[in-house]
This record gives C-alpha cells, sequence and structure tokens, in this order.
C-alpha cells in the first residue's frame, strides 16, 4: 500500500533531524531485549558481525557494544550519527542501499528497526541486504504491520516518511525476489502493531516456522490481499476527525484548557487532517530539546518542555504518540493532583481518567 505524494529522502533525513530514539524509555527497553534475545538466539560473540541500518542516535548498538560484538551503524542524519559517535559507536553517514552493501564487511546479523517503510526503492534495499549478509547469516527487520493500522484505524501514521505500508504477504514476495527467504515472524505491540521477520539466503537449509504460514493465512482471512478491505478506511479516518473536534470544541466552550503531549509525526498528521490549530491546544510538551522552542507544521502549536504542563495545570492533555501512552501517562502521573485527564483519539477518542 502506498500514497502517490513523494518527498524525496535526501530531503527528509537531512543534517538536522530531530527524532532521537533514546528519549523513549519503553523503545530503550524494547531495544535491549531485543539485543539479550538475538544474542542468544544466534549465538553472537566478540568474533561476530552485526550491522544496523538506520542506527539513529546508537539506541540499539549500544547494547551490543556492551556485550563487545563489533557493530557498525548505517545513519544517514548527521544529528544524531553524531550522538552515536558520542557513545563509541561506528557509523557509516549514508544511505542503505545495493551500492554501499558492495562497499561494507559482511555481517551475521543485518537488522532495521523502523526503516523497510521508509526507502523509497525497497527492491534495492533488499537486494543490499542479501549483498551483505554473511553465508549463515540473519537480517530482521521491525515494520508496523499493514493488518494493524487498518484493523486499529490507524490513519495518523501515513505520512511523508513512509513510502510504503506493508503486509507480511508483500515483504515475503520482495525477499523472495531477491534470493532471500523469511523463516520466522514475530508480532511486536511496538507503533500499535509491528512485525519482526527474520530472514537469510535463499539456499539456507533453515526450517521455516509455522507462524510463516499462520501469518500468511491471517491476512488472507482479514482481507488484505483483495480490496474491499481499503473501501471504508477513509471514513473510519473521518469519524476520528469529528469526535476529536467535537471534543475540543466543547472544551473550549467550557473554559477547559487542552495540551496535547509528544511532538511526533503523527500527531501533525491528526492535528492537520482535522484542522487543529493553536487556539484548541495551547501547547505540546516533548521530552527532546532539539524540538523545544519550535512549532508544529500548519498548526503552528508551540512545543515547550514538561514544566509548563505544572505551571498551566490544563484539564485534559492529548496524547498523539498513542502508541506509548502507557509511558507518558506513568510520567505525567502527577497531573492527578488537580484531576486533569488524559486523551487519545486513535484509534477511537477515549478520555482516560
Amino acid at each position: 500500500m502506498q500514497i502517490d505524494e513523494y518527498k524525496k529522502s535526501d530531503d527528509i533525513f537531512d543534517k538536522d533531524y530531530a527524532y532521537f530514539s533514546s528519549y523513549s524509555t519503553s523503545w530503550l527497553a524494547h531495544a535491549k531485549n531485543y539485543v539479550e534475545m538475538i544474542t542468544k538466539r544466534l549465538s553472537l560473540d566478540k568474533n561476530s558481525q552485526v550491522t544496523e541500518i538506520a542506527s539513529n542516535d546508537g539506541y540499539l548498538l549500544q547494547y551490543f557494544k556492551e556485550k563487545n560484538i563489533p557493530c557498525i551503524g548505517i545513519e544517514p542524519t548527521k544529528s544524531t550519527a553524531d550522538v552515536a559517535r558520542e557513545k563509541e559507536i561506528d557509523v557509516i553517514d549514508d544511505f542503505f542501499g545495493s551500492s554501499l552493501a558492495q562497499t561494507l564487511v559482511k555481517s551475521d546479523l543485518i537488522l532495521g528497526n523502523n526503516v523497510l517503510a521508509h526507502v523509497p526503492d525497497i527492491n534495492d534495499f533488499v537486494k543490499g541486504l542479501k549483498i551483505a549478509l554473511k553465508e549463515n547469516g540473519t537480517i530482521t527487520m521491525e515494520f508496523p504491520h499493514l493488518l494493524k493500522l487498518i484493523e486499529e484505524n490507524q490513519f495518523d501514521t501515513i505520512y511523508h516518511e513512509h513510502f510504503s505500508y506493508l503486509s507480511f504477504y508483500t515483504v515475503k514476495q520482495i525477499f523472495e525476489a531477491q534470493g532471500l527467504k523469511l523463516y520466522d515472524v514475530e508480532k511486536l505491540s511496538t507503533h500499535g502493531g509491528s512485525l519482526r521477520i527474520y530472514a537469510t539466503h535463499q539456499e539456507n537449509n533453515i526450517e521455516v516456522s509455522q507462524s510463516v504460514e499462520y501469518l500468511l493465512k491471517e491476512e488472507k482471512a482479514f482481507g488484505l490481499i483483495d480490496m474491499d478491505i481499503y473501501k471504508g478506511f477513509q471514513e473510519k479516518a473521518n469519524r476520528v476527525k469529528y469526535d476529536l473536534l467535537a471534543f475540543l470544541l466543547e472544551a473550549k466552550k467550557e473554559n477547559k484548557k487542552v495540551v496535547a503531549y509528544g511532538a511526533a509525526a503523527k500527531g501533525n498528521t491528526l492535528l492537520n487532517y482535522a484542522g487543529v490549530k493553536n487556539d484548541l491546544i495551547e501547547f505540546v510538551v516533548d521530552k527532546s530539546p532539539h524540538k523545544q522552542g519550535k512549532y508544529l507544521p500548519a498548526s503552528h502549536i508551540p512545543v515547550v518542555s514538561e514544566e509548563k504542563i505544572s505551571e498551566t495545570k490544563p484539564e485534559y492533555v492529548l496524547i498523539l504518540p498513542w502508541n506509548i501512552k502507557d509511558e507518558v501517562i506513568e510520567q505525567l502521573r502527577y497531573v492527578k493532583e488537580w484531576d486533569c485527564k488524559f486523551v487519545v483519539a486513535v484509534p477511537k477518542l477515549e478520555v482516560i481518567k
């Protein structure tokens, strides 16, 4: 699944890229758990080689480094790559593809979290994975699952950084076309429901897990391979828009302050689709100092530090990155002192007391 709006990747992932993975504690925990798991599963050690594509600020490779497992990151955004280097992680500032792959030391493990959906030429990207992979190596990729996007009405994750919205059925075909086979798949709760795929060279005699066939059957039963499932998606998105606007307008009439948490890309998609401006939401809080002091695009809502919540004591906090709502609610648990409530808009409007 794709949309026809197109933005060049080097316009998006430039030297001043503002997303730093390490500002989410739940994402750091996810990364650390992955490193523990995959190290044991693949018996990685000081003689192994790990390559992460879209390594950001070293949020994950730092845990391999702690284990003295040789690793390298591929990261085109200078702002995040520089932070990784401060952690003494080797980084190549470039976009990954078949050309770059030919210059790399072959790896026992190539991983990429939330990058597969971000590449404009996914065929060349996967071709590069095969080139850079050792004979008995493994590739793991994590990406949001198209089935969950539709099932949970996650339309706000459709934005310019994502070039495709992937089903397991489609990814399997793309990898097989480049001589790679998917031998396992796991469902993850991250980003509203993601998949982690395991791939290796087609000729490797690795037993294919039953989960591969189970997921293909589940996607087919859900209707992902047919057009009908996509036809009602617009109306579900409209419902979120109308309900959010109704809530914000009612709060405004009652002179109740609404602020937002998380200057996330998905939040901008939601606010701009609904036409929300800074007259309905006073400010948005974000942990990252790289975003504070700026404004959300189009809505012009100012991005501030968390202290502003205690100063203004709003009646509602709208959590824009709904995928980490539990983390945010725990972080801001002090707001119950003045009976403030949390709100999420996706998959449907919900006021959390």
